[in-house]
């Protein structure tokens, strides 16, 4: 795994008695879930999300533990890990500790409903969803005060939106419903997923119980709303009075087939681009990156068979990319900010996985 900070390399965790977790326990595999510390007591490297996994219950812990003990060992050493001085010292990891880590189960608020606090349990703790949908900051860790507000995922290039605000992935005008189809199969009625947030949905959520889908829409529905972001400046009002023609006339005849002339889209297959949240964010990333790469929902057990997105970086200049982004953010009623060519530019190098 590439970080900022060098190269992780994931241990092996088959049940190989030498190199994996065959001669673990139970015990000392919740005690590193819980603790983020090794066998030995070495501290992990919190690319392991045990900030989050500390939350996970003994019992889930167990049954995780079962899991990999059933499945085929394989003997492969673990390898070194890479990282530049003087984060390759684990010792600093104490002050990492102090700042970012809270050592302790989910413990149930009895003032919610047993749906939203299992909904709670699944986000915060299994799903370790914040790590993604909360900025890290330069130490790698991030603020508790700012959990779900969004921020760009380091190394990767995509944007995870904020679950706070109506203006990004709020989730607080969506129904329960277009909340759970989202997570589920990957697309919905207000939208689809792309790039990491795919890759969870296929290795993961699309394989939940619908009463675990439900509970996690029931929480994430109810988070706390945040302030939206402020108007675009007079900077940005001039790009758009410069390149909304141009846009328009790209959306035309490029877009329009399959997202209607006026953004509606086509149920499922081809997402409303009209009053769409992830087009209209104060981060411009992802929909510059879909323009340029395509891409395609993943391919879930409710969606087996996804409609891509084609790419147009062979296709489309800087500039053309930036109008046609443009276009969409501002068209309709959306509230989305102009971008530029120089936008643009920073993510035709973007890695594509």
């Amino acid at each position: 795994m590439e970080t900022p900070f060098g190269t992780l390399y994931s241990p092996n965790i088959s049940p190989d008695a030498a190199t994996g977790l065959g001669a673990w326990s139970a015990d000392e595999f919740y005690t590193m879930m819980h603790t983020g510390r090794t066998r030995s007591g070495a501290l992990l490297y919190p690319a392991m999300p045990y900030a989050s996994y500390t939350k996970v219950t003994r019992a889930d812990s167990d049954a995780i533990f079962a899991y990999l003990k059933s499945v085929p060992p394989v003997h492969l050493q673990n390898r070194e890990q890479d990282l530049r001085f003087p984060y390759n010292n684990r010792n600093l990891l104490l002050g990492w500790r102090t700042l970012y880590f809270h050592e302790g189960e989910y413990q149930p608020d009895s003032s919610k409903s047993s749906e939203w606090n299992r909904g709670a349990y699944l986000v915060e703790g299994l799903g370790h969803c914040s790590m993604c949908h909360t900025a890290i900051n330069a130490l790698g860790g991030s603020s508790k005060s700012e959990a779900f507000q969004g921020g760009l995922i380091p190394m990767q290039q995509w944007y995870a939106p904020s679950l706070t605000s109506n203006r990004e992935a709020g989730l607080g005008d969506w129904s329960i419903k277009d909340i759970s189809d989202l997570l589920q199969a990957g697309v919905s009625a207000r939208g689809a997923v792309y790039g990491p947030m795919a890759e969870v949905v296929y290795n993961s959520l699309q394989y939940l119980s619908d009463a675990d889908i439900h509970a996690m829409a029931i929480y994430l529905k109810a988070l706390p709303s945040t302030g939206d972001t402020t108007p675009p400046n007079e900077v940005q009002t001039q790009d758009k009075l410069r390149l909304f023609p141009l846009g328009k006339k790209i959306y035309a005849a490029q877009c329009a087939m399959c997202h209607g002339t006026n953004g509606e889209g086509k149920g499922w297959d081809f997402p409303p681009l009209a009053a769409n949240q992830s087009i209209q964010m104060a981060s411009s990333v992802n929909p510059i990156r879909m323009v340029l790469n395509g891409g395609y929902p993943p391919g879930t057990l409710r969606n087996p068979r996804p409609y891509g997105m084609p790419p147009f970086a062979q296709q489309l200049s800087d500039e053309e990319v930036a109008a046609v982004v443009t276009y969409i953010r501002t068209a309709w009623n959306n509230h989305g900010a102009a971008i530029t060519a120089q936008d643009v530019n920073a993510l035709r190098s973007a890695p594509l996985n």
